[in-house]
């Protein structure tokens, strides 16, 4: 008689994707929460090329991966390989996050907006969104994200400058008339009588050009965030908390956009706290 074999449950697997990837405080997010909840699962950075992107997706889930963080350049390319596109990935055109579902199905979403405003709610109770006018610099994907979420709670007037003025326009043309369109040189002036101020470039990241838009026009009121989390008090930051501003850094986004993910691919919520910000820190 042949011995019964059972067959065991397989370890969940999960990771980030990107190219290059070496950069992403992902695993070390992702590993701290493993390890806080006990759960018997491993999250790995994976370094794909983009003529790579579809053969991988394609192996990916028979190797036991139940899903993926993705990150440049292939938060646009997924979304023509998914099966199932959220809404809002569609609206944003990229996709952040991939669950490999049990039918073969691959679901994309995106949770940069919901992680950008789980961060405010977190560290700047204070503001509500229809207390006046949002103003943003940069015109990218995590602008796209930004807009379409600060539009979703009731924000009644985005104002945006991006240093190349058509790439802002087609947000405009996405988004509609609540969204008004300033040159670049005219960034500083967009400030005046804003709630909520949001630097979406890389400008003051670290290897990246300084920031040097003028913020005279910044009230002590506003608050400030930068969605550049190295360094984590960039000097745009320190600029608005010299004038008085409530200030938001970028990392608090980066952890909450992470927990929808993590929820589907290993069920359990994670908790975003001091000692998960410590963890990827000390990373």
């Amino acid at each position: 008689m042949d011995p019964v074999v059972t067959e065991l449950p397989r370890i969940p697997l999960a990771g980030v994707i990107g190219h290059p990837v070496a950069h992403s405080r992902s695993p070390a997010l992702h590993g701290f929460w493993l390890r806080r909840y006990g759960i018997k699962g491993h999250y790995i950075p994976m370094d794909v090329a983009q003529f790579d992107l579809a053969e991988a997706l394609k192996i990916l889930p028979r190797l036991g991966f139940v899903g993926l963080n993705v990150t440049i350049p292939h938060k646009e390319a997924v979304l023509h390989l998914a099966d199932i596109v959220t809404d809002r990935a569609a609206l944003i055109g990229a996709a952040n996050t991939l669950i490999f579902r049990k039918d073969g199905k691959i679901h994309a979403d995106n949770t940069d907006g919901a992680g950008f405003m789980a961060n405010l709610r977190q560290h700047a109770p204070q503001w509500q969104p229809q207390s006046g006018p949002a103003a943003l610099l940069g015109a990218g994907g995590a602008a796209r994200a930004v807009v379409a979420a600060l539009f979703e709670v009731g924000v009644p007037e985005i104002r945006i400058a991006n240093r190349t003025r058509p790439r802002a326009e087609a947000l405009r043309a996405d988004f509609g008339a609540k969204l008004t369109v300033y040159d670049w040189t005219q960034a500083g002036q967009m400030l005046d009588g804003a709630a909520l101020v949001v630097n979406t470039t890389s400008l003051g990241m670290a290897g990246k050009p300084d920031f040097h838009v003028p913020l005279d026009a910044l009230d002590r009121r506003t608050v400030v965030t930068d969605l550049v989390y190295n360094p984590l008090d960039t000097d745009f930051l320190i600029q608005a908390r010299a004038r008085g501003c409530h200030t938001v850094d970028g990392l608090g986004m980066l952890l909450h956009q992470a927990a929808p993910g993590f929820e589907r691919w290993f069920d359990r919520r994670p908790e975003v706290d001091d000692a998960t910000r410590q963890a990827v820190l000390s990373a």
